[in-house]
């Protein structure tokens, strides 16, 4: 069996403290690139509550936006990628606030730098690797470190609403993918 090289993804190098950090991971039998295609279709519409939620949050979204595009575009800053394989986004800003009060960078560098007190940090990783058995794993992690004690503060408003929903992002968000990159297979195996 063809093994996926090694990945060189290192998320404590963006965001290394994080106040909240929520992590979720799929297996499949389905290859890496099926996997991956599958992932980066998902879109916010197909989500049912985690999509709702993200536009409730990031008002003016369109339902049928696909997560790798709402990653890749303002106000996200694609942080680091490895085409097929991982994609890490970053945003800044209050995030407990109803309006769209997010700052938007230009480059990975000046979310490296960000350090504006009363703010939070956000990073969001998705990647594929290998995992025991020769089956792909699908990885989702988000990250948010407070700045400040203004920034502590709102982080600390919008802790449980992550804590409640966060786990959307295992079921609705990667647990989808995992699951077409799998009917895909079956459809292309016969079965």
């Amino acid at each position: 069996m063809l093994r996926t090289p090694p990945l060189t993804l290192d998320l404590d190098h963006w965001l290394a403290r994080p106040t909240i950090r929520v992590a979720h991971r799929r297996r499949s039998a389905a290859t890496a690139d099926r996997v991956w295609e599958a992932a980066r279709e998902v879109r916010l519409s197909d989500t049912h509550l985690l999509g709702r939620l993200v536009r409730w949050r990031i008002p003016g979204l369109a339902p049928d936006l696909t997560f790798d595009q709402l990653f890749r575009a303002p106000p996200f800053t694609v942080l680091a990628e490895e085409p097929g394989r991982s994609l890490v986004s970053g945003l800044v800003g209050r995030i407990w606030t109803l309006r769209r009060d997010y700052p938007e960078l230009h480059d990975p560098e000046e979310f490296l730098e960000w350090s504006t007190s009363g703010t939070a940090k956000v990073l969001f990783a998705n990647w594929i690797a290998d995992s025991n058995g020769g089956k792909i794993e699908l990885h989702a992690e988000a990250r948010v470190e407070a700045i400040g004690v203004q920034g502590r503060v709102g982080v600390s408003a919008v802790r449980p609403l992550v804590h409640g929903f966060g786990n959307l992002i295992g079921s609705d968000g990667i647990e989808l993918a995992a699951r077409r990159a799998e009917q895909r297979r079956g459809r292309e195996h016969g079965s």
